[in-house]
């Protein structure tokens, strides 16, 4: 008797990720929807995860190993060994609401012509506490300008994906290291499918300090060559004018979006944030009285008054404030 492939195929990428992977697939194992199998990737993994791996005892639970390729790499690896439908992709770091699967399982099911599902986020600190901030999006149908201007599926770990997208477009691109290969996805599976959204926060998304300040430069190579494929590439109804603006645009946000993260870095590198800000003006000028500018420019002005630490420990007091106004 041939066994029936799972109806979805729950992706994880993980690297010395041994602090949070089991929190995470505890979250998995607890879903509403239960047809499903989980194909975690050991991306060369310096920890324990095959000796706690060996401990576990469900079978829907499968470990692959593999020299470290990045995470393009080892999404790429996972996709060519899940057998489902539908693929969930999953950061290692992650949580998952129990409702999850089952509500993006019938959104797919509804509507042939939807390639992607995701939800909304819930921020939640190293300790997986909520920070009482959430990322909320509307857009759906036809969204490869929406993307132009932002991620705003959030993050990897958001989206429910026909198999058969990956079949037609290809898998995640390896060129792009771990910096913008989800968007690059994105941005493809939009020219072909619709996408949906389920207005809830279905996924806790883990906030960690990144303290590697050599990656803004990477992440600045992968922008250029994420913004390259793409408007080489636009839907067939961007004319010559309107693609002009979307290049600057979206070369301007990304910079923008690019200029927090020396702020969210335990170095808080304020002048690499003001550089990239600076580089978001030039590209578009009118980013000077969007919100998101203005917040930077605040949270830089308020970092530079009361310096690193104290900054830290506002922000910290900020999440309990969140956190107790939740609670009641």
């Amino acid at each position: 008797m041939v066994e029936q492939p799972p109806k979805v195929s729950v992706l994880i990428p993980a690297y010395n990720a041994m602090d949070y992977l089991p929190q995470t697939l505890a979250t998995v194992i607890s879903q509403d929807f239960s047809d499903y199998e989980v194909v975690i990737v050991n991306d060369g993994s310096s920890d324990a995860i095959e000796d706690w791996y060996a401990g576990l005892s469900d079978e829907r639970v499968r470990l692959i190993s593999q020299e470290n390729r990045g995470l393009a790499g080892a999404r790429n690896t996972a996709i060519a060994h899940a057998r489902g439908e539908y693929l969930a992709l999953l950061d290692a770091d992650d949580l998952w609401e129990p409702e999850k699967l089952g509500l993006q399982v019938n959104v797919l099911d509804q509507d042939p012509e939807v390639g992607l599902v995701y939800t909304w986020l819930a921020l939640v600190d190293m300790d997986a506490q909520p920070t009482g901030r959430f990322l909320k999006s509307i857009e759906e149908g036809w969204v490869w300008r929406d993307l132009i201007h932002r991620n705003f599926v959030g993050c990897g770990s958001t989206p429910l994906i026909r198999r058969d997208c990956f079949e037609e477009l290809g898998n995640f691109d390896e060129n792009l290291g771990s910096y913008m290969e989800d968007l690059d996805m994105w941005l493809r599976l939009s020219l072909q499918y619709e996408f949906r959204v389920i207005k809830q926060p279905l996924v806790g998304y883990r906030q960690r300090p990144n303290s590697a300040s050599k990656n803004w430069d990477a992440m600045l190579r992968s922008s250029e060559i994420l913004f390259t494929k793409a408007f080489a590439n636009p839907p067939k109804d961007v004319t010559a004018d309107e693609l002009k603006r979307l290049k600057a645009e979206g070369y301007g946000r990304s910079r923008l979006s690019l200029a927090w993260q020396p702020l969210l870095s335990e170095t808080k590198n304020y002048s690499k944030s003001k550089e990239l800000s600076k580089e978001a003006l030039e590209h578009d000028p009118s980013l000077r009285f969007s919100r998101d500018y203005v917040r930077l420019k605040l949270t830089m002005l308020i970092m530079q008054l009361l310096g690193n630490q104290r900054y830290s420990q506002l922000l910290a007091l900020m999440y309990r404030l969140r956190r107790f106004r939740l609670a009641i």
